[in-house]
C-alpha cells in the first residue's frame, strides 16, 4: 500500500505544480508570444484544475488526493490537508484551514483575470503551435 501511496502524492504533486506552474507559464509565454499561452484547451483544464480546489477548500471538503494517500498509508483519513501539511513540514507554520481556502480563492481569482489579460485563442489550438 506504500507504494500506491507514494503514486498518489507523486500524482498530488504534480497536479499542484501544473497549478502553480502553469499560472506563470501562462504569463511567461504570453510575454514570449508562445501560442500555446493562448490554447483554449490547456487554459480551461487549468482553471477547471484551480476551480476545483478552490471549491473544495471553500466548501471544507476534504481533498479527494489527500484523504486516499492518508488512507493507502494508515487505513484512514488524516485531519490536513496536502498543501497544509507540506506547508507545515517544510516552513514549520501551522496554520488554520480558512488561510489556504483563502489563498485557494485568491489564486482562483488570479487565473480568472488572467483569462481577461491574456485571452486565450477563440477556437481551441494545438498546444504545439
Amino acid at each position: 500500500m506504500a507504494a500506491l501511496a507514494d503514486a498518489v502524492l507523486v500524482l498530488h504533486a504534480v497536479l499542484v505544480l501544473f497549478i502553480v506552474g502553469g499560472l506563470v507559464a501562462v504569463w511567461v509565454g504570453a510575454a514570449l508570444r508562445r501560442s500555446w499561452a493562448r490554447d483554449r484547451v490547456f487554459r480551461f483544464v487549468h482553471l477547471a484544475a484551480i476551480s476545483i480546489v478552490a471549491g473544495l477548500a471553500v466548501l471544507d471538503v476534504p481533498c479527494p488526493l489527500t484523504v486516499l494517500e492518508d488512507w493507502l498509508r494508515t487505513g484512514s483519513a488524516g485531519s490536513s490537508g496536502f498543501i497544509q501539511r507540506w506547508v507545515s513540514a517544510l516552513l514549520y507554520y501551522d496554520l488554520p484551514l480558512w488561510v489556504f481556502a483563502v489563498s485557494y480563492a485568491v489564486f482562483l481569482l488570479a487565473v480568472v483575470l488572467t483569462w481577461w489579460r491574456v485571452p486565450p485563442h477563440p477556437k481551441a489550438s494545438s498546444p504545439l503551435g
